[in-house]
């Protein structure tokens, strides 16, 4: 894993690999329907990519609202710090273009991960997708 990189995406250019990393972890290991996956956002979002190498291994989306979201990652790669390197370019992403408060719902037990990059919990718990999820927020400096 010495070659990982984040990239912004294009929707239309990069449309294989973003979907090919979503319909894995999504669709095939959460069981999420693809007519919940896939969304008219997709075509407004920013889209980024992490790379080994050359090789797309996981993807995320800023809206224009500053809402992140379909934060994921090839299980092969997952405990290597592909996520964290993926939301920490979203966010200066989303800095950059003045959005000072980013907001995203995560899955439970996604929350420890998104609270060490200073997001809070701002909600109950909620079903999305069949998946035990809360919004979070966090404020830019």
């Amino acid at each position: 894993m010495n070659r990982l990189h984040v990239s912004v995406a294009d929707w239309h250019k990069d449309n294989a690999p973003i979907r090919r990393i979503r319909e894995a972890v999504f669709i095939a290991e959460q069981s999420v329907p693809p007519e919940l996956e896939w969304d008219a956002e997709d075509a407004d979002a920013i889209h980024f990519l992490a790379f080994e190498g050359d090789y797309p291994i996981g993807t995320a989306r800023l809206l224009p609202d500053g809402e992140i979201g379909r934060l994921s990652v090839l299980k092969d790669w997952r405990g290597l710090k592909v996520g964290e390197a993926l939301l920490q370019a979203v966010i200066s992403e989303a800095e950059r273009r003045g959005l000072q408060q980013q907001k995203l719902s995560a899955q439970v037990q996604a929350t420890g991960f998104y609270q060490r990059f200073g997001f809070t919990v701002v909600s109950d718990e909620f079903l999305e997708a069949g998946l035990p999820h809360v919004d979070m927020v966090r404020s830019g400096n």
